[in-house]
């Protein structure tokens, strides 16, 4: 065989210019890039070497053979003419991979078939004796690549792909591979911070993936070190003793590397559930003395182990796979942004995303970008000098200002210097005055951001009074008063619930995402509110009980108050928060008339109107739901005011409770769903179709000089004109709008029905 063979080194798309420099410095000669690969000349040595230390590589194939191919014969043949009893043992075993098409080959499995058949059979013996196949560990893997009637047939000399290191055998939701996390570092030039002795943190590790390459890149560690399996290993063209001699080297290169001070790296992640893991993938890659992982926040963490301490913080954020998901990453970038800023000042960052527009976000200004793949999403890589002249804060500087912390930064770098002492006239020391500490600014809004949170001001100023007179805390502050910020946002005591509406087709995504952004960022500062207690939600149009459907499983509730009573609320777990806010005015309403009367609430929800009918004075209420769910939630907010007493919750079909009760009620409220579909229930339920039956019977159960209200959110409901002329039927809703909906009129509308 030949002392030079031809390589192909292929790697993921986008690292092709990083893996040419890698292969080049490893000893590959006359490379020359092409798509998601590398190829080149290079010597035995330098192929086992690129197998050992390529950090970027998935594979490392060896050319066996170019020949021009027309059609399935020239596949065999010319795969046939090779001298494989020079490569592997005729009862070896064997897996065949096929790439590209044409040439009348337009199938990867008939293209791979035909390739085995041709090594079989040069292989079989008369014995009868042939090599199998083993897809999984095989003696042999053989790739043919087709690539514009050239066929290109190679032996894969690293078996499995190389970005498989062996220390992960845990990993998070959303791991990056490990040749991937190598690049991002080494393009956010780690390999430089790491030789002056600087830090490395990482604020969201997961399971520790950077961590991991970064200390191999520090403690000079080959990526593949640990690897027992290669493709090489019962190839008959191996050559061990040249192997050996390479393994030992890197094993004397990483003891070296090891034998020194460790560097500072860290890493920090708020699930607790991947901390175990990230630490025995640290374990496993022998960095245990190197690296640390701790449970924290983004919002907490304190990346330098002293104020003279730099480095590198570096991260991979999740992205949000839906508009709403990536709307609700917004404060997580903020505060990635606000750490930087406040714990990270003369440090470099990398933040590496596949959600540029919230990188924007930061506050912080990148000054380089690169384009990378992660598998199929294209992501960038925001590279970032902590340098208050890069900070985006509401304060325009000068340039003269932006050169004096310039010098300011440089001078905090430089060790102190020892100071002369002064003593005041009683001969006592003085002791220097501290320096104050550095403000940090918010981050300064856009136009749009600005323009939004002007609005939330001015409408959180014009109901303040009526708020206070009221006694409330729970209340809507905006609900899309400007089209282009098309949302609904609730103030919950000390919470605020954003409720994202879908955008019309005829918008550019691009720009509904850019303002929603803008919209986030203006609220915290508007309403004065921490960025962790807004609850961002996508709201669409709703059918049947879609609206009641969980969301999420945190079981967080919240206290908020209104009209004297109590009501619990959850802002996370469901599309709606258990207290429908439009219908406050209905509710005091019931509170000022039940006194000494017998409340009917049906499809009574979390039953506020019950609580508030129990403040009044009511005699009794009973609430009918079919969900568990919300009469349990029900049972809670009645408790919680103390009136578990003479207050029924009953679960069932309203219509079916109605028909079979013969209890009579002086006050009754009826807010129905548009439609319902629920598997305990017979047949469906619609507001529009059966209201009239809906009104009958609970009118059967009205008592003498009772009253009945009905309400509903259906914007296209019609009352049936009927009803007038059996029952007194009064439109009420223009009385049971509050100011904090004045804006949206047609958010529900009720009727007061008695008996004539």
């Amino acid at each position: 065989m030949s002392d030079r063979f031809e390589l192909f080194l292929t790697c993921p798309k986008g690292l092709e210019g990083l893996l040419i420099e890698e292969a080049v410095g490893l000893g590959l000669e006359e490379a020359r890039e092409h798509t998601s690969a590398v190829r080149g000349m290079a010597t035995m040595e330098t192929a086992y070497r690129l197998c050992l230390w390529s950090r970027l590589a998935n594979r490392v194939l060896l050319v066996l053979k170019r020949f021009p191919m027309k059609d399935a014969e020239d596949l065999y043949h010319g795969v046939l003419d090779i001298e494989w009893q020079d490569h592997m043992l005729s009862d070896g075993t064997l897996a065949v991979e096929f790439s590209g098409h044409g040439s009348g080959i337009d199938n990867t499995h008939f293209g791979a078939l035909k390739v085995k058949d041709a090594i079989v059979d040069k292989l079989r013996t008369p014995q009868g004796d042939r090599p199998s196949i083993d897809k999984l560990n095989p003696d042999l893997r053989i790739h043919l690549r087709l690539d514009r009637g050239e066929a290109i047939l190679s032996l894969d000399l690293s078996g499995h792909s190389l970005h498989q290191r062996g220390y992960r055998l845990q990993q998070g939701a959303a791991p990056l591979k490990e040749n991937l996390a190598a690049a991002i570092l080494i393009r956010s030039g780690w390999p430089r911070i790491a030789a002056e002795g600087g830090a490395l943190a990482d604020p969201m590790c997961g399971v520790g993936t950077f961590l991991v390459e970064a200390g191999m890149i520090a403690a000079d560690m080959a990526p593949n070190l640990r690897r027992e399996q290669w493709g090489f290993t019962a190839w008959l063209g191996h050559v061990p003793a040249l192997w050996k001699k390479l393994h030992e080297e890197a094993v004397e290169r990483a003891a070296a590397g090891l034998a020194k001070p460790p560097l500072w790296i860290r890493g920090y992640e708020a699930d607790p559930r991947l901390i175990q893991p990230g630490r025995n993938n640290v374990e496993r890659a022998g960095l245990s003395e190197w690296i640390k992982i701790y449970q924290g926040e983004v919002a907490t963490f304190e990346p330098r182990p002293d104020q003279n301490q730099k480095g590198l913080v570096i991260c991979n954020p999740p992205y949000g796979e839906r508009l709403g998901d990536e709307a609700s990453l917004l404060y997580l970038y903020q505060n990635l942004g606000e750490r930087l800023r406040q714990a990270c000042l003369n440090w470099e960052a990398a933040v590496f995303t596949g959600a540029p527009d919230l990188g924007k976000r930061m506050g912080i200004r990148s000054h380089k970008q690169y384009s990378f793949w992660n598998g199929a999403l294209p992501c960038k890589l925001l590279l970032i000098k902590v340098l208050p002249d890069q900070f985006v804060t509401g304060e325009r500087r000068t340039p003269e200002q932006r050169q004096a912390e310039r010098e300011q930064a440089a001078y905090d770098q430089t060790p102190d210097e020892p100071q002369e002492r002064k003593f005041n006239k009683n001969g006592n020391p003085i002791k220097p005055t501290p320096a104050p500490a550095p403000v940090i600014e918010q981050p300064r809004l856009s136009e749009g951001g600005q323009m939004f949170a002007n609005r939330l001001q001015k409408n959180l100023k014009a109901m303040g009074k009526w708020v206070k007179r009221e006694g409330i805390d729970c209340y809507r502050v905006y609900d899309a008063d400007m089209p282009e910020y098309a949302m609904a946002i609730d103030l919950y005591h000390d919470w605020v619930h954003v409720q994202e509406y879908a955008a019309p087709k005829s918008i550019d995504p691009e720009k509904a995402s850019a303002r929603m952004f803008d919209a986030l960022a203006a609220i915290p500062q508007a309403l004065n509110v921490d960025k962790s207690r807004v609850v961002v939600k996508r709201r669409e149009r709703q059918s049947g009980t879609k609206q009641y459907e969980r969301q999420a499983a945190q079981g967080k509730f919240n206290e908020v108050s209104e009209g004297g009573v109590k009501l619990l609320v959850n802002l996370t777990d469901y599309l709606d928060t258990g207290l429908f806010l439009d219908h406050r005015p209905m509710r005091m309403r019931i509170q000022k008339e039940a006194a000494g009367k017998r409340f009917l609430n049906l499809f009574c929800y979390t039953a506020t109107a019950s609580v508030h009918a129990a403040k009044g004075g009511a005699r009794s209420t009973t609430s009918v739901d079919l969900s568990k769910t919300y009469l349990d939630w029900a049972r809670r907010n009645l408790s919680l005011n103390g009136y578990s007493d003479k207050n029924r919750l009953e679960q069932g079909d309203v219509m079916a409770w109605l028909e079979s009760s013969r209890d009579e009620y002086d006050l009754i409220f009826i807010d129905p769903p548009t439609f319902s579909n629920s598997k305990r229930m017979e047949g469906i339920f619609d507001v529009q179709r059966d209201q009239v039956q809906l009104i009958d019977l609970a009118m059967a159960r009205l008592a003498t000089g009772g009253v009945l209200y009905f309400s509903n959110n259906f914007r296209k409901f019609q009352l049936e004109e009927n009803l007038a002329e059996r029952y007194a039927v009064e439109e009420i809703s223009a009385q049971t709008i509050d100011p904090d909906f004045a804006r949206n009129t047609k958010i529900h509308r009720a009727w007061k029905i008695t008996a004539r």
